[in-house]
């Protein structure tokens, strides 16, 4: 599938994260000539699929400039274990400094995207579509998004700016669900609203206070197929806690619209990649 584009973080995520790993200079890097160029090979250890190319790309950038990169396997596409991803060609004290944070970035987020993308193929079929949360790694949560829609699936709101998830504290707070509703609707009438339940009576308060869209916290699958019956279209219903490879597909057949996996961005296994470098 086409990759999206990417988020605008790329230059300043990769600037903090060279930052954070090079300080005030690469001292093993300084014990190569000055003057020497690598060829380099990205290879994979293990299936999955690529993400994080504009990240990849940036570190070489900002700490090898005139490195010449050249992929073998696009952004967002699947790959086999032992697949070349892409060669490299730069300054070797460059290349030395960048190699870390390159293949950080790289592994994390096809990592995202591989995981995501055994949701998507999990469904397939249902109509039901694959969500992440807000349960990103600090700092990265545009990148991790980003690696979402790589892998096929949408992303849930951004944050807590770009959309009212309507949870319960939130009631608690506001006295029920109807007061709840009507307060987010005076507050912001444009910006997407949901409403988390947890039974079938908190469903039935969300649809009388015209809820478009509500949160199926927790619910059974015999409890996910009444919601969805009682429902019948009014709002878009999303079924989200406790989900797993093993039993998204039967959560999807229920007739849900959405289902949300914290586990994409938050129990993420990087994809085991390897940068060869070697003397022209």
């Amino acid at each position: 599938m086409p990759a999206p584009a990417p988020p605008p973080t790329v230059a300043e995520d990769v600037r903090r994260a060279l930052a954070e790993d090079v300080g005030p200079g690469d001292l093993t890097a300084a014990l190569v000539p000055e003057a020497l160029r690598l060829r380099g090979v990205l290879v994979a250890r293990e299936a999955g699929v690529l993400c994080g190319c504009p990240w990849f790309e940036e570190a070489f950038r900002q700490a090898a400039p005139g490195t010449r990169i050249e992929w073998q396997v696009r952004e967002s596409e699947a790959f086999p274990a032992g697949a070349t991803l892409a060669r490299l060609e730069g300054p070797a004290r460059g290349l030395l400094t960048a190699e870390r944070t390159a293949l950080n970035f790289l592994q994390l987020l096809s990592g995202t995207a591989s995981l995501t993308r055994r949701y998507v193929e999990a469904v397939a079929g249902t109509g039901a579509a694959i969500l992440d949360t807000r349960k990103t790694v600090p700092g990265l949560r545009a990148a991790q998004k980003y690696a979402v829609r790589c892998g096929g699936g949408r992303n849930h709101r951004l944050g807590l700016h770009d959309a009212i998830l309507i949870k319960e504290n939130h009631v608690a707070a506001a006295g029920s669900i109807g007061a709840a509703v009507a307060a987010a609707r005076r507050l912001a009438p444009d910006v997407p609203l949901e409403v988390e339940v947890e039974d079938l009576d908190e469903l039935e308060a969300a649809l009388a206070a015209g809820a478009p869209r509500i949160l199926l916290d927790d619910f059974d699958l015999p409890t996910l197929r009444e919601a969805v019956r009682r429902t019948a279209g009014r709002a878009v219903l999303e079924a989200s806690g406790g989900i797993t490879l093993e039993n998204v597909r039967a959560v999807a057949e229920t007739g849900v619209d959405l289902i949300s996996v914290g586990a994409l961005t938050k129990h993420v296994h990087a994809v085991d990649l390897s940068l060869r470098l070697e003397p022209p």
